[in-house]
């Protein structure tokens, strides 16, 4: 019961602040200075508050399940745990289409370049990753898709089919018309962003774990949606 109450918190909190950058969006405000103002309250902390494509893993996903499950079965629902379950699975998809409207509104015929494949950095664990949803959305609207993750190729070609596995972050972009990063590898923060434009066909960046700045995409000549951020900065009609 600990182990599971635990786990269920955390991933109660990450859905929090996501649902809270959309809220952040709409508004002008950014998500990462209400999370840092949050996170200085001891009673609530600074970790698990970064926005991203949603939890995945071995142990969110599977002991949320299980504690809604285990609650139900004693006829005691966690109501708020079953939402967290829904709105989780729900925003996988709603990352999807931040990528179709960056491509336009539409995908057919045109390739995305996708940058990491594990649920996070530094492993080759994909249970229940964001791109398993994501990806066969892309592949769905008609996209060619083109991906890199530093290690967890291999699992991902048991998991994934239809896509063109490349052999570096800079091989998934000739030709592309979007890049959307799903995955915080150190390496993808450093992108040299003269040969991303050389390689794409126009500088159209999804950032979907905030790992670059709005304004220095703006002066690297970007197209670049990320994740509770307005875009420019001061816009109010729910640009990201």
């Amino acid at each position: 019961m600990i182990k599971y109450a635990a786990n269920t918190f955390l991933a109660a909190k990450i859905t929090f602040i996501n649902e809270v950058a959309d809220l952040c969006e709409k508004a002008g405000s950014d998500v990462h200075d209400v999370a840092k103002g949050i996170g200085l309250d001891g009673r609530i902390g600074r970790k698990f508050l970064h926005p991203g494509p949603g939890y995945g893993g071995s142990c969110f996903p599977k002991d949320t399940l299980a504690l809604v499950r285990t609650a139900h079965d004693l006829g005691s629902p966690l109501r708020i745990i079953e939402t967290v379950v829904d709105i989780n699975a729900q925003r996988k998809n709603a990352m999807a289409d931040r990528i179709i409207a960056a491509g336009g509104g539409s995908l057919a015929g045109k390739t995305v370049a996708v940058l990491g494949l594990a649920f996070k950095p530094n492993t080759d664990d994909m249970r229940d990753a964001p791109a398993l949803d994501i990806v066969p959305a892309l592949l769905e609207a008609g996209a060619t898709v083109r991906a890199f993750d530093p290690e967890s190729m291999d699992e991902a070609r048991k998991l994934l089919d239809g896509i063109t596995y490349c052999d570096s972050a800079y091989d998934t972009m000739e030709g592309a018309d979007v890049l959307a990063i799903l995955t915080e590898w150190n390496e993808f923060r450093s992108l040299d962003f003269a040969r991303i434009k050389a390689l794409m066909t126009a500088p159209v960046m999804v950032d979907l774990r905030n790992i670059y700045e709005p304004e220095m995409m703006a002066e690297a000549g970007f197209t670049y949606t990320s994740i509770g951020r307005p875009w420019p900065y001061g816009r109010r009609d729910g640009g990201a």
